[in-house]
């Protein structure tokens, strides 16, 4: 497989801009599970996940841990400790929330007309109105009002949107999907003209590349394209692929990968597409079929964290995202308890760029 070009400036003309993942970060965000969560029946493995991404991201860069109460707090530092986390990289802090998939109502990171920093927070109504989310939807602000992003300043943004559902190339491409962003449960009344326009004027984009296909079965986003297709580079996305006709993402998955065929970068060359293998069916104690994504992997300073299943291809998963990100160490994480709860590893984290913590 060919190596990743290198990434051209960041584009940053008007207004602020979305920065892309690859970029600089200062650390990644998460919200430790509790036992009173959803969590609850599979706490114990949920927790080595978690701390199995502690360790890796501490390594690199900080890791701003959100937790319920001083209580939670106390327990998830020891736990921190008692597995020889690097205290000089952790940053906790109490803020309640309602569930741990923080990718969705994160701080976005903006580059503005100057270079300056800016984060921005966008309204979460947990997917669409599907789960409670009023405290999720505090969380941002209430970190920056405790000073955690220091002086970097924060805008809240009137739009319903969730961080994955977005991904950007930092060249003026955002690609997403039109069954969660133009979902009426979440900005009701806004059309496509419409929503291209606010998506351009706040994240800086030039075009939106919309797909309309591609769902996988167990995931209650509506479509999010973090679990579907990722931008490696500007001139590269890989993609979820399922090669079995007999599975039932077989057709939709297909048309996906001809939308994305179709797609031309923003200077008109064709996207280089890697798919990512299919993993087998995975399932839930109730006989629910699980999203488990090869595509749910998480960009740091160094490193792609992503996503396993103790699945046969997951060696072949991890190479090929090697193969994508040369120029950092791929490590593979067990995520096999993540999906019982519909998501995975890119799900449960966010970067937090350079100059925010």
């Amino acid at each position: 497989m060919a190596a990743a070009s290198k990434h051209p400036p960041l584009l940053a003309e008007k207004g602020y801009t979305l920065l892309p993942e690859w970029a600089p970060q200062s650390g990644v965000m998460l919200a430790w599970p509790t036992a009173e969560s959803d969590w609850g029946p599979w706490l114990k493995e949920v927790e080595t996940v978690y701390l199995h991404i502690a360790r890796e991201i501490a390594h690199r860069e900080k890791l701003l841990v959100v937790c319920h109460c001083p209580n939670h707090l106390a327990q998830v530092k020891n736990q921190l400790a008692r597995h020889n986390i690097n205290p000089a990289s952790l940053s906790l802090h109490v803020v309640p929330f309602n569930d741990t998939w923080v990718r969705d109502y994160g701080p976005l990171g903006c580059l503005g007309p100057e270079r300056q920093l800016q984060l921005l927070d966008f309204v979460f109504n947990g997917w669409g109105g599907k789960y409670e989310a009023s405290l999720d939807n505090e969380v941002t602000v209430r970190l920056h009002g405790q000073g955690v992003f220091g002086t970097v300043p924060l805008k809240r943004l009137p739009l319903t949107l969730e961080g994955g559902s977005l991904e950007v190339d930092g060249a003026g491409s955002l690609l997403t999907t039109t069954r969660c962003l133009l979902s009426g449960t979440r900005n009701r009344g806004l059309g496509q003209a419409t929503m291209e326009t606010q998506l351009k004027q706040w994240l800086g984009v030039k075009r939106i590349l919309w797909l309309r296909h591609g769902q996988l079965r167990g995931d209650d986003t509506d479509g999010h394209i973090d679990t579907l297709a990722r931008f490696c580079n500007p001139q590269t996305i890989c993609h979820v692929a399922c090669d079995d006709p007999k599975d039932e993402h077989y057709q939709e998955l297909q048309t996906m990968a001809e939308e994305l065929r179709a797609l031309q970068t923003i200077q008109g060359i064709p996207y280089r597409l890697v798919p990512l293998p299919w993993p087998d069916p995975k399932f839930s104690a109730e006989g629910q079929r699980l999203p488990a994504s090869y595509a749910n992997f998480l960009i740091i300073n160094g490193a792609i964290l992503a996503p396993t299943y103790r699945d046969p291809a997951d060696t072949q998963a991890l190479s090929i995202l090697q193969g994508c990100f040369p120029d950092r160490q791929v490590v593979g994480i067990d995520c096999l308890p993540l999906i019982q709860q519909y998501g995975s590893l890119h799900c449960i984290t966010m970067q937090l760029p350079a100059g925010s913590l």
